[in-house]
């Protein structure tokens, strides 16, 4: 039986720019990774595809997902062009997420954007990552119950900001990670912000939609639902303006 499973839909952007890859070294250490490409084009798609792909195997082959990020982060960031704030917003670069998987030992995590993990267990979706965005920069308030603009990154792959820097200027590091002991079945769930946001906005429960069988068809339904929540929800607001982000999942049953 399949234990794990990808599914995108591309909304209504021009590109799919979110990525998927999943590597599993000779040790027998896999890691899952989603990428969620900051802007859009061709160019914004290939990098992210290319930049998935090489943090699934340096965090494999390491078996360390912290190590795979902090390896790949490094790399990018040593780009000069990165360091100069008019050519670096020209560059392609994504919120990232890398899930580390040893049978028989604690599940790790190592993020740097607002990619989502959620383990399912035990009838309860629990979410194990923290944003790195404006609405955790400044929390929603009574005042000002929106909080900060949930769309404003504030650390991605292909950023140049050093832990020190961005915890002095978000309260957040770079790169964060977290390791969640497995102590029996259960399904991890990685999901872009065009996957989760709409699910979440209209009170869906992601246990529900998300733990049943079989995994691949759970997958697509949980993606083109996020799709079509958020274009029905755009046409409310302004019927001559709807809008559905990229949307991405994946899925891995763990034991």
């Amino acid at each position: 039986m399949r234990t794990y499973a990808t599914a995108q839909a591309i909304g209504l952007r021009s590109f799919q720019c979110d990525a998927t890859a999943i590597h599993t070294a000779p040790s027998g250490a896999r890691a899952f990774v989603v990428l969620d490409g900051i802007g859009d084009g061709s160019r914004v798609r290939e990098w992210t595809r290319t930049a998935a792909r090489r943090l699934a195997r340096a965090a494999s082959r390491r078996a360390d997902a912290e190590a795979g990020l902090r390896h790949i982060y490094a790399d990018y960031a040593a780009d000069l062009d990165r360091h100069d704030p008019e050519m670096a917003r020209w560059m392609p670069s994504a919120a990232a997420l890398v899930a580390l998987y040893v049978p028989g030992e604690p599940l790790q995590l190592a993020w740097c954007g607002d990619v989502r993990a959620y383990l399912l267990r035990r009838g309860i979706a629990h979410r194990l990552t923290e944003d790195h965005n404006a609405r955790r920069v400044y929390p929603p308030t009574a005042l000002y119950p929106e909080g900060g603009n949930r769309n404003m990154i504030t650390s991605y792959l292909g950023g140049v900001l050093t832990d020190d820097q961005a915890m002095a200027k978000y309260n957040h590091p770079a790169i964060e990670t977290w390791s969640v002991p497995l102590d029996g079945p259960c399904r991890l769930a990685l999901l872009s912000d065009g996957a989760y946001e709409p699910h979440l906005e209209d009170g869906n429960d992601l246990y529900v939609e998300l733990e049943h069988d079989p995994i691949g068809q759970v997958a697509t339904e949980f993606v083109d639902l996020a799709v079509e929540t958020s274009i029905q929800r755009s046409k409310a607001e302004d019927p001559e303006d709807p809008y559905a982000d990229n949307a991405t999942v994946l899925l891995a049953d763990l034991t």
